[in-house]
Order: C-alpha cells, then sequence, then structure tokens
C-alpha cells in the first residue's frame, strides 16, 4: 500500500500539494473545512449569481502554478482561461493625478511623464535592476531552508542586489523622485500586508513581475484555480473531503499519526499543514510538542495587516470603473504608519476596488456588477473594537466610492457582505484576522520563519503563507513545490514528475452535502 498523507486545508498550497503527491504515486487525503476548494482563494457565489474573489483577485507570475500542472503531465492553460489585464489597474492619488498602469513600456513611459517628466525615462533602468535582482533572487525562493547553515550556501552577489538593509521605499528613490510615482511601484507591499515604508526592498521585485509577467484575471474568479486544481488532484487519485472541519492531531512522541474529523479519523505517514500557521499549531499542536513555536512565542512575532472587506452586488454596471482601481490616501504614510504602529482606523483610508465585470460578465447576472471593496487595517487589536466601529467604517469607505463617482451606489445594492479583522478571524480560524500571515521582516524570512519540514514536529511539512518562501499566490505555490520535494525525499520515493499523465483511477471530491 502507498503511504498516506493527509493535507490538513485545500487552500493554494494544499491543492497544489494534493496534485503533486498523488502524482508521485501517494494515497493522498485534503480535509477542508469550507464546501468549496481553495480557503481564501475560492469564489462565493450568491444565490441570485453574484460571484466574489474571498481573497486574491488576480494571478501574478503564474509560471509556478504553470510548473504544477507541467509536473503533473497537465497543461494549466488546458483548465483555466487566463486573460491578462491592460491596463493593469488605475491609480488616483488623492494629492492630485492618476496612472493607468500598463505593460506596455513605451505607453507607461507617457503615463508616467504626465506626472513626473523627469521619472519617465528611469523606468527602463529600473525593470532592468530588478530583471537581475528577481533573476539572483529566484533560486532562492525555489529552495528549503532548515537552518542558518542554508544561509552559507547564498551567491553574495544576490545579497548585494536584494539590499536587505533598505526598504522598498527607499530602494524606489534611486528611481523615481516624485512620491507618486513612487507608491505605484511600491503600493504592491500590501500583497504581503506591509507597508512600503517598512518592507524590505526586495520586494521592489513585486511591481517588476507586474510589468514583466503581467497581471490575469481567470475566467470565472481566481476560485474557478482553486476548482481546476481539486478536480485536477481528485481526477489523478486524491481524496478531497469538503465541509469537513478537523479536530485535532494525534501525536506519537511528535510524529504526527492521524487526523481526527468532525466525521472521522485519517491515518498518516506524513501530514502536510496548510491551515494558518498560528492559529494551526495553538487549536491543533499541543503547545509542549512545540520548541520554537510555543504560544508565547507566537503571540511575540509581527503579523500583517488585515483588511476591511465590502461585496457588494449591484443591480447596475459601473463600466468606467476599470477592473482594478487603486485610490491612494493624500497622507498614504500616516495612514500605514496607524495601521501597523498606532492600530488606529484612518478617517482617509485608501481603498481597492475590483470591479471585474468590464472584463468577465460572467462574475454577475446580465446588466449587474459585483464589486469587491478592500481598505487595509489593523490586524486584531484591542485599540479598535468593531462590534462599534464596523458601520461608521463602513460609510467611510462608502465616502470613499463616492469620491470615486459612484454617488449612488447605495440605492443599487442588492447583496451585502462585510467581513473585518474580528470575521476574518472568527470566521476563517486567521490568527488575530492577520489576512497575509507573519509580517515579511528581515527576521521573519528564510530560515526564520517556521520551516517546510516543520521542525518541531516529526513527519510534518508546511506549505502556504507562514513558511517559506512567504505569502501571495506564486510563492505559495513554490512552497508546495519545496515541500512535496522534502516529503517524497524523506519518505525515499524517487518522482519522475514530467513523465505523462497520472493513470491512477479518479475519486469523487466528498461534500457535506453528498455524505449526508
Amino acid at each position: 500500500m502507498p503511504e498516506k498523507v493527509v493535507i490538513v486545508g485545500g487552500g493554494p498550497g494544499g491543492l497544489a500539494s494534493a496534485m503533486l503527491l498523488t502524482r508521485a504515486g501517494l494515497d493522498v487525503t485534503v480535509l477542508e473545512r469550507m464546501v468549496t476548494p481553495g480557503g481564501r482563494t475560492s469564489t462565493h457565489v450568491t444565490d441570485a449569481g453574484y460571484r466574489f474573489d474571498l481573497g486574491p483577485t488576480f494571478f501574478l507570475y503564474h509560471a509556478v502554478l504553470e510548473e504544477v500542472f507541467q509536473r503533473c503531465g497537465l497543461n494549466l492553460h488546458d483548465h483555466v482561461e487566463l486573460i491578462r489585464l491592460d491596463p493593469q489597474y488605475r491609480l488616483i492619488f488623492e494629492q492630485g493625478g492618476e496612472l493607468l498602469a500598463t505593460p506596455n513600456v513605451q505607453r507607461m513611459k507617457q503615463a508616467i511623464a504626465a506626472l513626473s517628466p523627469n521619472d519617465a525615462g528611469r523606468l527602463d533602468h529600473y525593470l532592468a535592476d530588478n530583471r537581475r535582482k528577481f533573476a539572483a533572487f529566484k533560486p532562492i525562493l525555489q529552495r528549503a531552508f532548515n537552518g542558518w547553515t542554508d544561509l552559507l550556501k547564498l551567491d553574495p552577489r544576490a545579497i548585494g542586489l536584494v539590499r536587505p538593509w533598505s526598504s522598498v521605499d527607499h530602494d524606489l528613490k534611486r528611481y523615481f523622485e516624485d512620491p507618486r510615482i513612487r507608491l505605484a511601484f511600491s503600493f504592491q507591499s500590501k500583497y504581503l500586508g506591509m507597508s512600503p515604508f517598512q518592507c524590505p526592498s526586495l520586494f521592489t521585485i513585486l511591481s517588476f513581475l507586474e510589468y514583466e509577467y503581467g497581471v490575469y484575471h481567470p475566467r470565472g474568479g481566481c476560485g474557478a484555480v482553486s476548482q481546476a486544481m481539486a478536480d485536477a488532484a481528485s481526477q489523478m487519485g486524491a481524496a478531497i473531503h469538503l465541509g469537513e472541519t478537523v479536530q485535532k492531531i494525534n501525536f506519537t512522541g511528535k510524529r504526527a499519526t492521524a487526523v481526527q474529523t468532525d466525521q472521522g479519523l485519517y491515518p498518516c505517514d506524513a501530514l502536510v499543514i496548510n491551515a494558518d500557521f498560528a492559529h494551526a499549531m495553538q487549536q491543533l499542536v499541543p503547545d509542549h510538542l512545540r520548541r520554537r513555536w510555543r504560544d508565547r512565542k507566537l503571540a511575540k512575532k509581527k503579523y500583517s495587516c488585515s483588511t476591511f472587506m465590502m461585496y457588494l452586488g449591484l443591480d447596475r454596471r459601473y463600466d468606467e470603473v476599470a477592473h482594478h482601481t487603486i485610490m491612494l490616501s493624500s497622507d498614504y504614510q500616516q495612514n500605514l504608519y496607524d495601521i501597523e504602529r498606532n492600530h488606529t482606523l484612518s478617517d482617509n483610508p485608501s481603498i481597492y476596488v475590483h470591479n471585474p465585470v468590464v472584463t468577465d460578465p460572467t462574475m454577475a447576472p446580465p446588466g449587474h456588477s459585483s464589486l469587491y471593496v478592500l481598505a487595509p487595517v489593523s490586524h486584531m487589536h484591542e485599540n479598535i473594537d468593531w462590534t462599534h466601529e464596523q458601520a461608521r467604517f463602513r460609510r467611510t469607505v462608502l465616502g470613499k466610492l463616492h469620491a470615486l463617482g459612484l454617488d449612488d451606489i447605495e440605492s443599487h445594492i442588492r447583496y451585502e457582505r462585510v467581513l473585518t479583522p474580528q470575521d476574518w478571524q472568527s470566521q476563517m480560524n486567521i490568527y488575530r484576522g492577520a489576512t497575509f500571515n507573519l509580517a515579511h521582516t528581515f527576521r521573519q524570512m528564510l530560515h526564520l520563519r517556521p520551516r517546510n519540514r516543520f521542525e518541531d514536529l516529526q513527519g510534518v511539512y508546511l506549505v502556504g503563507g507562514g513558511t517559506h518562501p512567504g505569502s501571495g499566490l506564486p510563492v505559495i505555490y513554490q512552497s508546495a513545490l519545496i515541500s512535496s520535494e522534502l516529503l517524497v525525499s524523506d519518505l525515499g520515493i524517487n518522482v519522475d514528475w514530467h513523465a505523462g499523465p497520472s493513470t491512477a483511477r479518479p475519486r469523487p471530491m466528498q461534500t457535506v452535502e453528498a455524505m449526508a
């Protein structure tokens, strides 16, 4: 009999692991609490037909996901339609001006010149430097860091290009004088839940990846990608259990031997944890079994910001609103300081608006819109009582939409769902509601992050934003590649990842409804 692997959590990292490990010939079972696959990378569909991405709203650098499919003998593009966006997004600066960000370099130079003529000619320099930086750092993102000795294997030239002592904003001053242009190439640090004034300069590569490789919308929403991955894993032979809540992990010593859910017991030879790291440790692993990651240490770690979310089903279209719109506050730096340091709510937050029907009409009923509105806020903190603040902050965010020209939006709302950091914590099992997991500070990267082969337990592997390489879909998929390679190696299995399609017999996905 093949070795049994249980995967706790069917988010993007768990689904990628399920595909890879099933392809390796293992007996794989995925246990997912939600009734749809993907975790936060899923699509919420209402009875009226409004479709909302729950978390991520686009795909960036999908080459990693292509590799996951290729290793399984599959082609990503046979399963998902990815639409490249141009413009990628519309940036509105409250201090004045706006910019349509396009991957076309010449048009982008013209757009920059309209705001800051001196900065337009420096775009080529920025792109060339970050092309070298990404090439140097890419191998680091592709391998495990199981201890400080792995640092000795780093290419010294990569360290010089990364400049870990500098922030994203400070690094961008080498190219762009106008603070608005720097914001256009640094707000992407929010993909990691961090401020560009604090985020390590390595992450100037985030905006570079957008211009070099494109920003993509999956038809049907990002959940369509997760569903395609779940289908692929199931067809290869993985058992995917939806609507099944993990209650406990059984251990013999420090070795995980089985996973208990509300519906059964699943023995395992190896365990992959894709759940939110800090929440999973505190709820599923006894404190005395964790040496480096005890509860008291988790409490002292730095965590990302959270998000205030509004999912609005509207009975009209707003075609004048771009697919992606970011309105940057007139005092963006103070706004971020309030989030990360003061843990207070700003009266003038920055917001992000996702209006996918202008690209993909399937995201709402005909003539309607599914508007996704996000405002970055602090993770859960005693300074903010969301029970009392939710209604007031909702009015603040709606006021920002009015400033975008959506004056009549409230009269057109036919569906509304709001998620606060408190909801992310209580409903989605995210520690402190920190939607981007452990912050990507210099002291919480590489081997200082929880490791892919989890160092506190035996036979346990981590995937997702809480381990190396970090948060964001491309590196979450990369964590699955890293951890899967470690797991099959530890089990002594030789895998020809790139051989033809698997001949394993399909196993149907199980849902609460199907098992009832």
